[in-house]
């Protein structure tokens, strides 16, 4: 373990990333795993994580293109074990905004912002909450097919009309994660209540 993480004492820090050899298994080291979302597609896939879609076929045996939400995929790693994520910050919408003035504010894309926010249109809502990617990137290591998750958390405050299922599936979450996140026991919600998405 020491000469494959490059360490020179046995010490080691809390929250520290080691790479573990392994003799043994299926999934070799040059792969992680992926968990297929809402929207996805082989070819967005691909290009997220700049591989190629018969990479990703013949990594993983596919017979067709079409994927199932929650679908495991190996994808071939990138930078020795390192993948980049998109970053992302959350944007209210203010009165005047479109997407194309947010996506030149933050230096991104109309597509960029439509595809991260599962949005059909562009109109907006003034007070509406965007995903919007920034230009830095998350590097997220992978241990041999074993998901590592960087979950962000935003707070979320409740107006006239709002729902648990309408939340959730304005921040692509579940009913039951925001419940668990706030200790809620019920579904009900209260205008001005902050919950943490």
């Amino acid at each position: 373990m020491k000469n494959a993480n490059n360490l020179t004492s046995n010490v080691i820090d809390v929250g520290q990333v080691l790479k573990i050899p392994t003799f043994s298994g299926t999934n070799p080291p040059s792969v992680f795993t992926y968990t297929v979302k809402s929207g996805d597609s082989l070819y967005n896939i691909a290009r997220r994580y700049e591989t190629t879609v018969d990479e990703i076929i013949k990594l993983n045996k596919l017979s067709t293109i079409n994927l199932s939400i929650g679908q495991k995929l190996l994808v071939p790693e990138t930078d020795e074990s390192v993948t980049r994520l998109p970053s992302y910050i959350n944007y209210r919408v203010q009165k005047g905004d479109s997407l194309w003035s947010i996506a030149k504010k933050y230096n991104t894309t109309v597509n960029d912002i439509l595809k991260d926010n599962n949005l059909n249109s562009s109109a907006l809502s003034i007070g509406q909450n965007l995903k919007i990617r920034t230009t830095g990137a998350v590097a997220v290591e992978e241990c041999y097919g074993e998901e590592f998750i960087s979950q962000d958390v935003i707070t979320y405050t409740v107006k006239k009309g709002d729902s648990l299922w309408k939340i959730a599936n304005q921040f692509d979450t579940s009913v039951q994660n925001i419940k668990n996140k706030n200790n809620l026991t019920t579904n009900n919600l209260s205008i001005g209540q902050v919950l943490k998405i």
